[in-house]
């Protein structure tokens, strides 16, 4: 251990201050945090809890259900990433509707769904749009590359969310954010300097072991003045304005609504959907998809878990009915989601 670490961890296990809570809304820090047994270096006055930094975890059932209808009534074909596929619906997953017959590939980008349905022009190809600033801007590229093509077999289910709700309504459980890197790299930092001025304190932080605990570390100090904080400490990537290009291809190409987050609610103006001009491309518009609305009752607490109200240990589902080879609930199933990290690397209870 250098002698950065050693002094930042010794700082943190020494720490005898007022209790504080942490949140990372990033699931690469969650599994960062846990494999490296960060949380087992900290004082018991320090709290790290995960956030809704899962795009899978937080995509709603009525989602999956239309994915499904689209496939099974519309008999369309389905192309997605690998991890969606196990995602719970109301009644059944993905992978469950492809053994039932259903046509569902796994496609590894946005832009190789539209190569797929370039490739076979007699299948009604829709791409299920997921994940937030990070990832939008590729999607929408691929979009565009659909439109250069005159594709007409190929269109977009959209769950795109956008981070900023998500942090306003998440100020309320914890005392300070660890904010992600990848999604602050495309936003910038000016939003969340202004949530600052509000009283929202946080640090972007890398996921390194030295950025990570600096991140921690910096929380901590803040938090003991008792003043609202913010600083960026992952600035070889994340810049003020972000990317310019991003942003702006963003703005061009979709307009927010209210997006219904799995666990959470409805959050203002965090859902992305396609502009009138790519309308076209929008599966929700193209065919006469049926309201579904969520209807499963289990046990599963992956809402509490994705609000920072409990740890996946307090799920009574959780190393039980719960496990990543029978998942009850999304956080479970990603491989950015708090339940499988604390699967693969927390203590066993």
């Amino acid at each position: 251990m250098n002698d950065m670490l050693k002094k930042a961890s010794e700082k943190l296990r020494n720490y005898n201050g007022k209790k504080v809570r942490i949140m990372e809304v990033c699931g690469t820090h969650t599994h960062e945090i846990m494999r490296l047994g960060i949380r087992k270096l900290l004082s018991e006055n320090i709290e790290l809890i995960s956030g809704p930094g899962c795009p899978v975890c937080v995509t709603d059932e009525a989602f999956i259900e239309k994915a499904i209808f689209l496939s099974q009534e519309m008999r369309c074909t389905i192309l997605s990433f690998g991890d969606l596929l196990r995602v719970p619906g109301g009644g059944k997953s993905l992978l469950l509707a492809r053994a039932e017959g259903a046509k569902v590939e796994i496609v590894y980008s946005a832009i190789d769904s539209v190569k797929y349905a370039k490739a076979h022009p007699d299948e009604d190809c829709v791409f299920l749009s997921i994940g937030f600033e990070t990832t939008v801007p590729g999607n929408l590229l691929a979009v565009k590359k659909a439109k250069e093509l005159s594709l007409s077999n190929f269109s977009m289910l959209s769950a795109m969310k956008t981070m900023p709700g998500a942090y306003r309504l998440m100020a309320r459980s914890t005392d300070a954010f660890l904010y992600p890197g990848h999604v602050c790299a495309i936003t910038g930092t000016k939003e969340l300097e202004e949530l600052c001025k509000n009283g929202v304190s946080g640090v972007v932080s890398g996921f390194s072991p030295e950025e990570l605990l600096s991140s921690i570390l910096f929380c901590v100090d803040g938090l003991s003045k008792e003043k609202t904080f913010f600083k960026n400490l992952y600035p070889r990537v994340v810049t003020e304005e972000g990317s310019i290009e991003a942003k702006r291809l963003i703005a061009e190409m979709t307009v927010p609504f209210d997006s219904k987050w799995r666990g959470i609610g409805v959050i203002k103006d965090s859902g992305l959907a396609l502009s009138n001009e790519y309308s076209f491309f929008d599966a929700e518009k193209r065919y006469e998809i049926p309201a579904f609305n969520e209807r499963r009752e289990t046990a599963c607490r992956c809402g509490d878990v994705l609000t920072g109200r409990i740890t996946p240990h307090d799920c009574p589902l959780f190393r039980k009915a719960c496990t990543p080879e029978n998942p009850v609930g999304a956080c479970m199933v990603s491989s950015e989601g708090a339940c499988s990290a604390y699967y693969d690397y927390g203590e066993i209870r």
